[in-house]
């Protein structure tokens, strides 16, 4: 049991439900809706996912050794072997590209599937180089960002021309990895990056902990919310285009934003580093900007659909937090 504990973290399992969904909304957002296709664009998503974080931890376990916070991670306890790592890494990508082959299985390969191609292989170029060098170059968050942003396009260009909704999901999509890294991961490992010598945006402006106090400069703290301010205007661009809506659609999405502002304003206006707490508020961020995409499709996908894909993640991770022998929504991150 406690080996499958341990892949279980290393695969970050609860997390997949999340993860695994860019590619799905891709191919929503050009009006595919067949459970066939769409399970086997989320089963992509998962390996992608699977890829990036078990390579992140292959590159940093040296590092990670100096943190005693991170001595329980898989790979730096023991209990995975480095080796057994690099073994999930190809299966994973093989797994990958087998399912693009099952997804394309009697497809006329035309520009879009080939452009589908091409972005799925640069994302996987840009996750490895932002796995393998990402903490000696500052602006790696971007590559990371680029590379969620590209599988959710995969999605799309695999089934036809990219839409206007398409576009913005992908910008969105862009922002909220971008946040997630940058903002939300600069400030929660705050303590220990500049130990380990990472080259990071929240270093770089100045984020430092001292004892249990934490500083987040004003330019960093406008960096933050501006991104989620420009994600709130991306949300209802594709109403004023055309797209059909609900009134309480709409006053769902502000309620949901609403709840992501206040989350980040207290991330952004945290004084005391408590990891705990910081880990409690991206997790509620996360579950709320989730729904967002969801609740903008329900015109399209229909109610019952938008339902099916906002809990979605938070039953996957209720489903299998358990295997990891911790609490519910006490996230290790």
């Amino acid at each position: 049991m406690d080996k499958v504990a341990a892949y279980a973290k290393l695969l970050r399992l609860p997390g997949l439900g999340g993860l695994a969904i860019p590619p799905v909304f891709g191919a929503i957002s050009v009006g595919i809706y067949d459970f066939y296709n769409l399970t086997i664009l989320f089963l992509i998503g998962a390996m992608v996912a699977i890829f990036g974080f078990v390579l992140n931890d292959y590159a940093d376990v040296e590092l990670d050794r100096l943190v005693k916070e991170l001595h329980g991670k898989p790979l730096v306890s023991g209990a995975i072997s480095r080796k057994s790592a690099v073994a999930v890494c190809i299966l994973s990508l093989l797994f990958a590209f087998f399912f693009v082959i099952i997804l394309w299985k009697d497809s006329v390969i035309d520009e879009f599937k080939f452009a589908a191609s091409v972005t799925f292989v640069i994302a996987w170029i840009l996750g490895t180089i932002y796995n393998l060098y990402g903490k000696k170059i500052i602006a790696s968050d971007f590559f990371v960002a680029l590379a969620m942003s590209f599988i959710f396009l995969f999605g799309a260009l695999s089934f036809g021309e990219p839409t206007l909704l398409t576009w913005l999901i992908f910008l969105l999509t862009f922002n909220q990895t971008l946040h997630m890294n940058a903002v939300e991961g600069g400030i929660k490992d705050a303590d220990h990056d500049y130990i380990m010598g990472v080259k990071n945006m929240a270093l770089s402006a100045g984020v430092k902990v001292e004892g249990r106090r934490v500083f987040i400069p004003l330019p960093f703290k406008a960096f933050g919310m501006g991104i989620r301010c420009f994600s709130a205007i991306l949300v209802f661009i594709p109403f004023f285009y055309g797209m059909d809506y609900y009134i309480w659609q709409i006053s769902l999405l502000f309620l949901f934003l609403l709840g992501v502002f206040f989350i980040e304003y207290r991330l952004l206006t945290t004084k005391v580093f408590d990891r705990s707490k910081i880990r409690k508020l991206i997790a509620g961020a996360t579950f709320l900007r989730y729904s967002l995409v969801p609740v903008m499709l329900i015109s399209k996908i229909g109610l019952i659909g938008g339902i099916i894909l906002i809990i979605l993640p938070i039953a996957w991770y209720i489903a299998f937090t358990p295997l990891l022998g911790i609490k519910l929504f006490q996230p290790e991150m």
